[in-house]
């Protein structure tokens, strides 16, 4: 194989006149053109032979050549029907990859890891649009599709509250729900002259490295997350009143001041105080009280 030829400017513009090929807007389409940066995500997602890689948002294939060239096979899934040729042009000579024309929330990927993998863990690397960062990557927790990591290039501001801690004003839901699932590392900020358009606003590569096991146990893990979101939906609001507002739940406030209350937290506490740990011991009283509540 001649290797990658992509991630420069001068070949993806090359390309995209070729194919007469106009960013959509809806798609937050940025390609990226720095090889040092593709070279990093690379490294930092340690692909191996032995590894089925899924590629969510592949563009016009510049990833996915770095990607073919380290992996096992490559799954890449691309929305934008306009992308498909142009894909199976820049990807014609690797046979290792197989393009998907699909919207990966529609897509069941436990069934697709599966059917390629035979249910062993795969690794997942994207270069995803904000708008649609949070809703993907969650989705892929929550659904337990079996991975050892995602590697993702995100907005800055979005890398940076997925690895925040308590008391951080980037501390919140997502902050919470990356880090009872996964380790989340920064791999490398990505400022806006590395990509085709620039986007506005700098970009990070992180790094989620799935837990084998959550560090927190819980008693019913949707309602932790019920009760997270509840917590961080009015920030300037104390936690009780967070909780009591939310109509998550029935519970008199009594009974939630009462909960945070045993967390050795004083009435007034906020949501961004509260860390993974005493989140989930909250969690377990106001659910004890829920089920004793619904008793006979």
């Amino acid at each position: 194989m001649s290797g990658p030829t992509l991630g420069n400017p001068k070949n993806t513009i090359e390309i995209l006149q070729k194919y007469n090929f106009s960013f959509q807007k809806k798609f937050g389409q940025n390609f990226l053109i720095d090889t040092h940066v593709l070279d990093k995500i690379i490294k930092a997602a340690n692909i191996t032979k032995d590894d089925l890689v899924l590629e969510i948002g592949p563009g016009i294939g510049t990833m996915t050549q770095y990607l073919a060239e380290a992996a096992g096979k490559v799954i890449a899934v691309e929305i934008d029907k306009n992308l498909i040729p142009i894909l199976a042009d820049t990807l014609g000579e690797y046979e290792n990859v197989q393009v998907i024309n699909e919207d990966v929330l529609k897509l069941d990927i436990r069934a697709l890891t599966e059917r390629e993998n035979g249910g062993r863990p795969i690794k997942i690397v994207a270069n995803l649009p904000y708008y649609i960062t949070t809703p993907i990557i969650m989705g892929l927790f929550e659904e337990h599709v079996p991975m050892e990591s995602i590697t993702v290039m995100v907005q800055k501001e979005v890398a940076d509250r997925m690895q925040s801690g308590p008391g951080s004003k980037d501390y919140g839901a997502l902050s919470l729900a990356v880090q009872y699932y996964a380790s989340p590392y920064i791999v490398a900020n990505v400022p806006p002259n590395c990509f085709m358009p620039r986007p506005k606003v700098g970009s990070a590569v992180i790094q989620l490295r799935k837990h084998e096991h959550p560090p927190v146990s819980v008693k019913n893990e949707k309602f932790l997350f019920h009760i997270i979101r509840a917590s961080f939906n009015q920030r300037r609001k104390t936690l009780a009143n967070g909780l009591n507002n939310s109509g998550q739940f029935s519970l008199p406030k009594d009974k939630i001041t009462e909960g945070i209350e045993r967390l050795g937290k004083g009435a007034g506490v906020r949501g961004e105080a509260l860390k993974l740990e005493e989140f989930a011991k909250l969690a377990d009283y106001l659910w004890e009280q829920i089920q004793e509540g619904s008793g006979p």
